[in-house]
């Protein structure tokens, strides 16, 4: 149990790396407009904010493969910024489009699942 919920971190925290990657340098390219549903005027006037949005994604992927590597804290670690990952993506689903709840908050609440799984005797 405890490889599969480690496996399904590293999931979450690849996601999240990729985010950033379509935030910060791929939301005014053809492949991240299309991803975004973007016109070229608005990815163009949005991509401050994107890049911003790329960032947090970046320091979530950070967390959790700091959980990944931090030996006897990892478990805190992890469950912390899982329920980062579930909360963003809720609100994300919320106030910008319901798609980031299967892509970001779904993963995020199987693999917190899985770590408080692994953790009971």
């Amino acid at each position: 149990m405890i490889t599969t919920a480690q496996f399904a971190v590293g999931v979450v925290a690849a996601l999240h790396a990729w985010f950033l990657v379509l935030e910060m340098f791929l939301w005014t390219k053809p492949f991240g407009r299309r991803v975004f549903h973007l016109s070229a005027d608005y990815a163009r006037a949005s991509a401050p904010l994107a890049k911003n949005q790329g960032l947090y994604n970046g320091f979530l992927a950070a967390g959790l493969v700091w959980g990944l590597l931090a030996g006897d804290s990892a478990f805190s670690i992890q469950v912390f910024f899982l329920s980062c990952v579930v909360i963003a993506g809720v609100f994300g689903a919320l106030t910008a489009n319901r798609v980031i709840l299967w892509v970001q908050a779904l993963p995020g609440t199987v693999a917190l699942a899985l770590v408080l799984l692994a953790r009971q005797p």
